[in-house]
């Protein structure tokens, strides 16, 4: 039997994408480029253990390499971290045909305003986004305004600078970009944030051990 995509090459493995056999040529080339894979599928999860995009092949403005995020931050920061690694982990169950590009693209679409508002004191719109991706953006301003609100309650004022808002902000987009293959229909970032945070109602279930994982 010949592929189901090509036509021409012996088909191997059976594609849950496609409901069908396919080559392995076909499998590694339109893996999450035109193919929608399910997180499920045994030899996407196979990939994935070799399929990193690495840093250093971004461009470098990407990453807001102007933006220093300590080691020392994390952990000082850790709740605010984990709260809005769980906002965009609720984005991604609320709304499956979202990549991991449109979670990249929101965080750093916000960031970018985050960035102005901290060199210049101006709050100015961002770039263009999609109705999705301004979904997400939504979400990340009301965990941080949950957060103020928090330290507001427990302590009596909010120390959240904006400064350090843009730091976790630019922190989630390196660990994006770390946990994605780059393919246009990649799901691993989005795999990766919904397995750390159980579906419970809109709180926060802590995942096991330390909630940052360093890109």
């Amino acid at each position: 039997m010949s592929c189901a995509l090509c036509k021409l090459r012996k088909e191997k493995r059976f594609c849950p994408a496609v409901h069908d056999k396919i080559c392995p040529v076909c499998c590694g080339q339109e893996r999450e480029v035109s193919l929608d894979c399910p997180s499920e599928c045994v030899y996407l999860q196979e990939a994935r253990k070799h399929e990193r995009r690495g840093l250093k092949d971004l461009p470098r403005e990407a990453l807001f390499p102007q933006v220093e995020v300590r080691e020392q931050f994390l952990y000082e920061r850790e709740p605010l971290l984990t709260g809005l690694s769980f906002a965009l982990a609720k984005a991604a169950r609320a709304d499956r045909t979202l990549y991991d590009n449109d979670l990249i693209a929101a965080v750093s679409a916000f960031a970018q305003q985050q960035q102005t508002l901290v060199n210049s004191g101006l709050h100015v719109g961002g770039a263009s986004v999609s109705p999705a991706q301004q979904t997400i953006i939504n979400g990340i301003e009301a965990m941080l305004a949950e957060y103020r609100a928090m330290e507001q309650k427990h302590v009596g004022y909010s120390s959240l600078r904006d400064s350090e808002a843009l730091q976790s902000l630019v922190f989630l987009v390196r660990m994006g970009y770390a946990r994605t293959s780059g393919r246009p229909r990649s799901r691993a970032f989005v795999d990766f944030l919904c397995e750390r945070f159980a579906e419970q109602n809109d709180s926060i279930a802590a995942p096991q051990g330390s909630s940052i994982v360093i890109p």
